[in-house]
């Protein structure tokens, strides 16, 4: 079975994710599609094991066995939580509900390290771009303070929501270009106060329903073998 035959016939979950998952897109948005795959249980009693990730077959195609997407899940990867949330699902099978009745189980505080990390570097490279160029990759800052607005809030509510919602035009000005570097960077610091402010005070479990998560692995290979 080659990597393609996996993503095409083994898929229990697929959406679209970017800018038109975030209520960002334009015209020259891309369509950028993210999906599970369960690979037969057999496949594993082999000496080559199955891939952890396949890229395509689409353009912008990118998924990931249900075990490796759940264990990224489980340490708060961003990229791999805001995919259980988008709202646009192109694919859903029995396996693949059962997966997004568990987005909860993987949100923990553990979400503020990983958040704030990420925002960290990106700001790094935003800051060198504005040293060498005088100017950031506008559409890149747009990204990251969509990114520390979705960790504030999971922070305050408990809940993740990754559409921009109230923020879009705001936003969409960043991307333009419309607004000065040195607003978008004082957006951004205050941002990461807020988004430390609400760590003292959100809801969230310290670490993520791992029993959970490892029962419904367990559970989807056994029947898988079967």
């Amino acid at each position: 079975m080659n990597d393609q035959t996996l993503v095409a016939d083994h898929t229990v979950y697929a959406c679209v994710m970017g800018s038109r998952s975030f209520g960002l897109a334009t015209e020259a948005s891309d369509t950028d599609r993210r999906g599970v795959y369960l690979a037969p249980t057999p496949l594993f009693w082999r000496f080559e094991k199955p891939p952890t990730h396949v890229d395509g077959p689409l353009p912008e195609q990118f998924s990931w066995e249900l075990e490796r997407f759940l264990e990224l899940a489980l340490k708060a990867n961003p990229n791999i939580l805001e995919c259980l949330h988008s709202p646009l699902v192109d694919r859903l099978t029995p396996v693949g509900e059962e997966l997004l009745s568990l987005r909860e189980a993987f949100l923990s505080r553990r979400a503020h390290e990983t958040f704030t990390r990420y925002a960290l570097s990106q700001r790094g490279k935003l800051e060198a771009d504005v040293r060498v160029h005088g100017a950031p990759r506008w559409k890149h800052a747009m990204h990251l303070l969509r990114l520390l607005i979705s960790c504030r809030d999971l922070l305050r509510t408990g809940r993740l929501t990754i559409d921009a919602g109230p923020h879009r035009e705001a936003l969409l000005a960043v991307r333009r270009g419309e607004r000065s570097w040195q607003e978008v960077d004082a957006w951004m610091t205050r941002l990461t106060d807020e988004t430390e402010a609400a760590l003292h005070r959100t809801p969230l479990p310290a670490a993520p329903d791992h029993p959970r998560v490892a029962d419904f692995l367990l559970r989807t290979r056994r029947a898988s073998a079967h």
